[in-house]
């Protein structure tokens, strides 16, 4: 890991916090630790960190809303840590942005491994190898005209640039959103089941433990695309199986 990294460490339990922050530091983080969320929310907005660790109980703000507002601020990695276990905590810290999920207690190697495994997947906003090549325009069916076909898709996705366009107007998504997208874009018609689409988005030392991480990223991926398109759609659930992307889907 680069020394130019830093990272926040959010947890208002202070011999956790400094484990953490030891183990970030010893990685090669410049870390600084916030012990409630409005001061996380400081740091991050001043500081743009590359990494968060997030602790969703926190004597002020609820970690959940301090990791949609951190959504709100900047892409930067997020790992939530903590003790809230049940599966719906663990959806909707991913849903409200989370990259990764680790339930306390945990061993520091583990949260090592992940923190790893997330740096060796793009950031948005770092130049990707293949930035010069040339965008990957999803058009309609062959048969349809491009420019008049009613109800056809519309989107442009960039892998080099990891931008995604629908009639010309940027989609701001996620760093899994887009990798989902382009994992499925990349295979037109074909149905992608769960399992490979997590093997392809969360490739590494570190795979979900369930593939409800999937359909969590995508409900809201179909979400900013349905939004963006007037209602269109071009993801579809195959009931038992996987996805489908549909290049001309109403």
């Amino acid at each position: 890991m680069m020394n130019a990294r830093t990272a926040v460490v959010v947890e208002d339990d202070h011999d956790v916090g400094d484990a953490i922050s030891k183990l970030l530091d010893q990685a090669g983080f410049d870390v600084t630790v916030a012990r409630t969320g409005s001061e996380a929310l400081t740091l991050v907005a001043e500081g743009s960190p590359d990494l968060v660790t997030l602790d969703l109980t926190l004597p002020d703000i609820d970690g959940v809303e301090v990791c949609r507002q951190i959504r709100t601020i900047t892409d930067c990695y997020v790992i939530v840590v903590s003790g809230r276990a049940a599966e719906v905590d663990r959806l909707v810290g991913l849903e409200v942005g989370a990259d990764d999920y680790l339930v306390k207690p945990f061993s520091m190697r583990e949260l090592q491994a992940r923190v790893a495994a997330l740096f060796r997947r793009p950031r948005s906003s770092d130049p990707a190898p293949e930035a010069t090549a040339a965008p990957l325009v999803v058009h309609p069916a062959p048969e349809a005209d491009p420019t008049s076909s009613e109800g056809c898709s519309d989107l442009t996705l960039n892998r080099g640039a990891r931008e995604v366009r629908v009639s010309g107007r940027e989609i701001d998504l996620t760093r899994t959103e887009f990798d989902l997208l382009a994992h499925l874009v990349g295979n037109p018609g074909v149905v992608v089941p769960r399992e490979e689409l997590m093997r392809a988005v969360w490739a590494g030392d570190f795979v979900p433990d369930s593939t409800h991480v999937v359909d969590v990223h995508l409900a809201n991926l179909r979400r900013k695309l349905r939004g963006a398109a007037s209602g269109n759609q071009w993801i579809r659930t195959i009931r038992g199986v996987g996805f489908r992307f549909d290049p001309c889907c109403p």
